[in-house]
């Protein structure tokens, strides 16, 4: 295993470097791996991991705690009413605590700046389950499935479809770090932010990758390799739902889009799904999808993640 991530946290994808990101998804494939052969690999035994959530969540909460218990370590869920960031006590007193009772912190919240203070105050690593810029997990799980699929991520073409939330920046960020060329087709006035965008071409511009933004759905799906869908709506916004439907009819991956993607195109989704919006239930249920393969990735990359800055 390599130290150099002992110590670190993980709040966005360009904390790690394109060689750091790869000792990720190369440990994620062993661990994987050992799990598979029924191999034990109890490589945090008798350390803990605090996981402050803010919000709900089915993958996160439950392939964190199973990894850590692969790990032979222990998870202790502190539900939004346990901990009131920023009201009950500080975020700086939150961190400084749980950084005497654990060896990590997984925080799925909905301001980034929450994350960033807790990494900020913390003497563990600290990670970001979610916020509202960014969904890295998520994504070293994505690459993980797609590598899997295509054994390369360099050159390949992904299309992300829908808005351009936390989960497009992350997979901006994450394909400019492998030599991807990414895509983010959105309607007008849900793009990415401007900052990212710019940040993740001039990532690309060092890899041999590139990103892209726009509002045509079938010119920036053609010839795509991987196919990406998120929710239209993310949590906290399920006032916008209603108008949100009307402004990204289109902008669903389906058997039109796929015709234009290569024949071989990988269906992504990182769930929860609204089948008949962002997505189709066919198409999700194709044999060129993905998406269980890269739900089940969350546990292998978290583990791989939780061990590498853990130690």
């Amino acid at each position: 295993m390599a130290t150099n991530l002992t110590g670190r946290s993980f709040v966005n994808m360009t904390d790690f470097s394109p060689e750091e990101l790869w000792e990720v998804l190369k440990t994620a494939e062993a661990l994987k791996l050992e799990r598979y052969r029924g191999q034990p690999h109890p490589l945090l035994a008798g350390k803990t991991l605090a996981m402050i959530f803010q919000k709900p969540s089915l993958r996160t909460r439950v392939s964190f705690e199973t990894g850590m218990t692969q790990l032979g370590g222990h998870a202790i869920y502190l539900a939004p009413t346990d901990i009131k960031l920023g009201q009950r006590e500080t975020t700086e007193d939150i961190a400084l605590v749980l950084s005497r009772y654990a060896d990590l912190i997984m925080a799925r919240t909905f301001g980034h700046d929450i994350v960033e203070d807790l990494a900020r105050h913390a003497t563990c690593p600290v990670i970001n389950g979610l916020s509202d810029r960014e969904h890295p997990c998520q994504i070293v799980a994505d690459l993980q499935t797609v590598w899997e699929k295509k054994a390369r991520l360099d050159g390949l073409k992904l299309a992300y479809v829908g808005d351009g939330n936390n989960v497009a920046h992350s997979l901006m960020y994450g394909g400019a770090l492998t030599g991807m060329h990414v895509s983010v087709a959105t309607p007008a006035g849900f793009e990415p932010d401007r900052a990212i965008l710019s940040e993740s071409q001039a990532i690309a511009s060092t890899t041999g990758g590139s990103v892209a933004v726009g509002n045509d759905v079938s010119v920036l799906a053609k010839d795509a390799d991987v196919l990406y869908t998120d929710v239209w709506a993310s949590m906290g916004q399920e006032d916008e739902a209603e108008a949100r439907r009307a402004k990204f009819k289109g902008y669903q991956v389906n058997a039109g889009l796929l015709s234009v993607a290569r024949p071989d195109a990988v269906v992504l989704h990182c769930l929860p799904a609204h089948y008949g919006e962002e997505i189709d239930h066919e198409t999700s249920r194709l044999p060129n999808s993905a998406i269980f393969d890269q739900a089940e990735n969350r546990l292998h990359a978290q583990k791989a993640i939780m061990v590498l800055l853990a130690g």
